[in-house]
């Protein structure tokens, strides 16, 4: 498996589609309205295997960290309910609560913090492509 730096901006699984003599990978909006995407910004664009049996041309929009490493995909998600991690938040989300990303861009929602407070918190709800927390210590500006 590829190591996945940690200024991975965006960890999404899509279809690559044919457009006439091009191909293209679509983003929802809501995907990229609550990341640290700039429309228009240049990016590079890693492709990696999926790594599960779905036939080509099953939509995407799940996250990539679905599936298991015995079938080549990602493993369950990097944090667990209880846990305690330090993160730094990194932009707000359409309710207005801190969105950090941890281990392979996997998006964690604070309420309560802003962009460039960092914190520990306490993991509370963890779903496929996102976890919930809570702030255990207070903010410190960075």
């Amino acid at each position: 498996m590829s190591e996945i730096p940690d200024s991975l901006r965006l960890l999404y699984e899509a279809s690559l589609e044919k457009r006439g003599d091009q191909y293209a990978i679509t983003i929802p909006e809501e995907v990229v309205e609550g990341s640290s995407l700039t429309p228009n910004d240049v990016y590079r664009v890693a492709l990696l295997s999926a790594g599960n049996d779905e036939p080509s041309g099953t939509s995407g929009g799940e996250a990539a960290e679905s599936g298991s490493e015995d079938d080549g995909g990602y493993a369950s998600p990097p944090v667990e309910e209880g846990e305690v991690r330090s993160v730094t938040i990194d932009t707000l989300g359409d309710q207005g609560d801190g969105i950090a990303k941890v281990e392979r861009g996997f998006i964690v929602i604070v309420p309560g913090l802003k962009p460039g407070d960092a914190a520990e918190v306490e993991i509370t709800d963890v779903k496929d492509s996102v976890a919930f927390a809570e702030p255990v210590t207070k903010p410190q500006v960075r």
